[in-house]
């Protein structure tokens, strides 16, 4: 059935619930990017994301009768949040299925707008399923969270703002994509308008059906799909908004992880305000394409679509934002068991600040450090790399080493059998640049180190725990060294947890 997507932009019903958000410029963005970014805030809505104008558009539009029977629907769960407020806000029942795998901070936002929820299955698509078998149980009017042009109408609202909003010339509007609806209402309504302005959408690498379906020619179902973003975990896209972006999205960009925590941060230091991963993926795009394409002082629209984030995944996002900002370099350096060789690694390093730093000792030949470093780009990762292989230090480069990042940092150490006379202390110093490498060279005198230990947490002190073999007969000479150290020490060596994990 034909659609005029402009007329039923302009006439949808979705004022009752939405605001106009803001089009806020990104300062500091803009200035890292060279160019202009200006971030749609949808974040902003009542239910922090885009999803109550697409659903309230479409309820809005049921025949009384059909309202009054109630409404169901499938969602990760922002959709679920605009279509529990939409029918408050209509007076009807809704129910809600959501995958097992959502959000806590989603589950509980849905209930407190009085929807009901039903907890099915570990992704969308198997939420669908059994809210469409509920569907025809209860009689009730399925609300698709995307495949549906009022659905996609409302959406297209944002659309019609930003081109009100930004009367100056636009280069692209970057537009994450789940199943397709928010891409497909924008660019229906600006490429009729503005066809020089570029629609590109953006897909995690792990959950990329639109961008599949693009190439393929024809809709493509994923076998699974990575749920970080489970804003956009979605493994087919709709036929309608399939359509759509074959008419009109000029381009795809598929972003990692690492890429999207990032962003995260990088709105954060612009807004104070957090987004959710699927929310973030179209600020990570602009970054992406502004450096691939190589522009300069173009002005770029990304659409913060959603900011429902558990708390839970701050540390992890904290975390891997630096690596994503390709800020922090992560290394296996391996250096002589002798004296003298950890300070020429830290000769190595400079002045640079170490954002972590791991040792045990396990070998009478070699010792192995695992090492994070502040970077200023990749290229600096590689002159490091040079710098310790021209001492003869091997090194390899775990930068972009998933079980690294995941698993292996948090696992570095465990009992040594030449750990012998091992004390073991935890040490607190202020923490500024060059404090840790300062550090460690105070930390060899006379004794071996055994045991190194350090992350940096954003904290004003850093902290590092260090096992030291010191004979017995020495431990008088041991205190007179702490005594001069002037820092905060506390002696671990009979706690239970080392004793049973590292001693």
């Amino acid at each position: 059935m034909y659609c005029d997507y402009l007329v039923q932009i302009l006439t949808a019903r979705v004022y009752d619930v939405a605001q106009e958000s803001p089009l806020e410029y990104a300062a500091n963005l803009s200035t890292r990017i060279n160019n202009k970014l200006l971030l749609k805030r949808e974040d902003m809505q009542s239910v922090f994301s885009f999803k109550l104008r697409g659903a309230y558009n479409k309820m809005a539009q049921l025949a009384p009768e059909l309202l009054a029977q109630g409404v169901i629907a499938a969602s990760a769960g922002n959709h679920a949040q605009g279509v529990a407020l939409a029918a408050r806000q209509l007076g009807t029942r809704a129910i809600i299925v959501m995958p097992v795998t959502t959000p806590q901070v989603k589950i509980n936002a849905v209930r407190s707008h009085g929807g009901e929820v039903i907890l099915h299955g570990n992704t969308y698509d198997d939420a669908y399923t059994h809210a469409r078998q509920l569907e025809a149980e209860k009689g009730m009017t399925f609300i698709h969270p995307f495949d549906d042009p009022y659905v996609i109408a409302g959406q297209g609202t944002i659309g019609m703002e930003i081109l009100r909003q930004c009367q100056q010339p636009i280069h692209a509007i970057f537009v994450a994509i789940g199943g397709g609806g928010l891409i497909s209402g924008i660019a229906a309504y600006v490429k009729r308008l503005r066809p020089e302005i570029k629609i590109i959408g953006v897909e995690p690498v792990d959950a990329d059906a639109m961008y599949q379906s693009l190439k393929a020619g024809k809709r493509v179902r994923l076998p699974q799909v990575g749920l970080f973003a489970d804003g956009v975990a979605v493994r087919e896209v709709g036929e309608e908004t399939f359509r759509l972006c074959q008419q009109y999205v000029d381009d795809i960009i598929l972003v990692d992880t690492d890429d999207t925590c990032a962003a995260i941060k990088d709105v954060f230091e612009d807004t104070r305000s957090i987004l959710e991963p699927a929310g973030a993926l179209a600020i990570a795009a602009a970054k992406t394409y502004a450096e691939r394409e190589q522009i300069q002082g173009q002005t770029l629209v990304a659409v913060a679509c959603g900011a429902n984030m558990n708390f839970d995944r701050l540390r992890f996002v904290a975390e891997r934002a630096e690596l994503g900002e390709r800020r922090e370099a992560i290394f296996a350096v391996t250096i002589p068991e002798q004296r003298g060789s950890l300070r020429q690694f830290c000769e190595c390093i400079g002045k640079r600040n170490l954002t972590e730093f791991n040792y045990r000792i396990a070998d009478e030949k070699e010792a192995h450090i695992f090492v994070g470093v502040q970077i200023e780009n990749r290229a600096d990762a590689a002159k490091m790399v040079a710098n310790f292989e021209a001492v003869g230090l091997k090194t390899i480069d775990l930068t972009d080493d998933e079980l690294t990042k995941l698993h292996l940092r948090h696992m570095v150490g465990g009992r040594s059998p030449l750990a012998s006379n091992e004390l073991l202390y935890r040490f607190e110093f202020p923490e500024r640049p060059g404090a840790l490498m300062q550090f460690v060279g105070c930390m060899s005198p006379n004794w071996n180190i055994s045991l190194f230990h350090y992350r940096n947490n954003g904290a004003d002190y850093g902290r590092a725990v260090v096992g030291m073999q010191v004979p017995p007969q020495e431990m008088e000479q041991w205190q007179a060294f702490l005594d001069t150290l002037g820092l905060n020490y506390w002696d671990e060596s009979q706690n239970p947890a080392y004793k049973l994990f590292l001693g």
